[in-house]
């Protein structure tokens, strides 16, 4: 059992990834990265910006704006919460969870 559902998380992992991937060029986009300043400055996606967790409220107004919200982090925990912040004020989102994952299927 723990193997088949270890090989159904890769599965919607690669297509969560690939639908992001999809989406990350399209205008309208915007991936909001949700780590603390510091940590963005060692390492971030190109067209990432840079909105902390404990901030994001105070950018609902411009993220509905948005066509389609991604946000992510380092591992995913805070991705996670940003994501259902994000939902519970009706934005559109995905939970892209560690930044490296989308720079990684970004670019196959």
């Amino acid at each position: 059992m723990g193997a088949i559902s270890g090989t159904l998380s890769c599965q919607l992992k690669t297509k969560k990834m690939n639908r992001i991937a999809e989406l990350l060029p399209l205008p309208g986009t915007v991936v909001v990265d949700v780590r603390t300043p510091q940590e963005y400055s060692e390492g971030h996606l190109a067209k990432s910006i840079n909105i902390p967790l404990a901030q994001l409220n105070s950018h609902m107004d411009e993220l509905k704006r948005a066509g389609k919200v991604i946000v992510c982090c380092a591992s995913g925990i805070r991705s996670q919460k940003a994501s259902i912040l994000l939902k519970q004020n009706q934005i559109d989102c995905l939970d892209g969870g560690s930044w490296l994952d989308i720079n990684k299927y970004s670019k196959n």
